[in-house]
């Protein structure tokens, strides 16, 4: 009889691990999420929350979250169908020399700071060049120029994308906090936040103004990677001539903005098209999410998150200091 119980014991565990097996793999769970994902109560800060949900109960679409970039590029430009021309073009000018001190501080601080903490010299120039500019893009971009192994990209990617998870909730507390209207802190969130996704995320979360000046900021200064990725290159020229790879959505962006302003008797469609992209963005960030796993971020050790850490607090707080000053 106890053998009996024992058998019938060990079938019902192998039920329900077999229950679980099959839980994780479905694929409509993440169908109904992106439904959801279009209502208008699903915001870009409960999205990402859901995602990490999905992730630590161990939810998780092994094919989907490739698509994760091409949907944020492409919501960023549908939602420059809704963007003024005139705005964009005072956020340039606003912005400029911010872009200019912060990016030449964190770069120079970052390789510093790898020398001091002993960190690998491209993983110090990833996390830097992510920080100085819009995060995995940008370590996307110089990675082939450093000729830089998969474990040092991924450490970067992973001290990056922890970081910017905890930005997307932690900057709108901090402005509400301070009081900082929505023009400084979207020039704040788009200097001091690593990925646009976040950084487009945060400024949802805190107004429309600030949405709109943090994605026109943050795209301006991902034009950086070129001027960046070419001083790289020539600093590595030893190690043979790598490609540079043009963030063509910036492009796409820039051209949807001005199409818009150039032919204003579409404005109906303009206004659809700007909605659709702020609910891909918010379908971004659940996916950004629940790609996030303990293990990788374990796996990146505390030496890169100490230094990616400190370079986030000086353009944080240096920033910050010099918009509001």
């Amino acid at each position: 009889m106890g053998k009996n119980i024992g058998m019938k014991t060990v079938k019902v565990f192998n039920g329900l691990v077999g229950i679980g097996k099959k839980f994780k793999n479905y694929s409509w769970l993440y169908s109904i999420t992106i439904c959801i994902c279009f209502l208008p109560f699903m915001s870009p800060a409960i999205a990402l929350f859901l995602g990490l949900v999905f992730s630590i109960i161990g939810i998780r679409h092994e094919n989907i979250h490739k698509y994760t970039s091409k949907i944020l590029q492409a919501s960023i430009i549908l939602m420059g169908f809704g963007m003024s021309l005139s705005a964009v073009i005072s956020a340039s000018k606003t912005g400029f020399i911010e872009t200019v001190v912060s990016v030449t501080t964190v770069m120079t601080l970052g390789i510093l700071l790898g020398k001091l903490f002993k960190v690998e010299k491209n993983i110090s120039l990833l996390i830097a060049t992510g920080t100085a500019i819009c995060g995995g893009s940008a370590i996307a971009a110089v990675a082939p120029i450093l000729n830089s192994k998969n474990y040092q990209n991924s450490f970067a990617l992973i001290v990056v994308f922890v970081l910017n998870a905890v930005a997307l909730f932690l900057f709108p507390f901090v402005g509400h906090k301070l009081g900082l209207s929505q023009e400084i802190f979207g020039n704040w969130a788009a200097i001091a936040i690593h990925d646009t996704s976040s950084v487009v995320g945060a400024g949802a979360i805190y107004g429309e103004k600030a949405l709109q000046v943090a994605t026109t900021v943050k795209l301006i200064r991902a034009l950086w990677i070129i001027p960046l990725s070419l001083v790289i290159a020539l600093m590595n020229k030893n190690d043979g001539k790598k490609a540079i790879k043009f963030p063509w959505f910036i492009l796409f962006f820039v051209l949807a903005i001005v199409f818009a302003n150039i032919f204003p008797g579409f404005q109906a469609s303009y206004e659809h098209f700007n909605w659709l992209g702020k609910r891909g963005m918010v379908i971004a960030l659940f996916l950004i999410g629940s790609n996030i796993t303990i293990g990788e971020i374990k796996k990146s050790g505390p030496k890169s998150f100490v230094l990616g850490i400190i370079l986030w607090a000086v353009i944080a707080i240096g920033s910050l200091f010099f918009l509001t000053r």
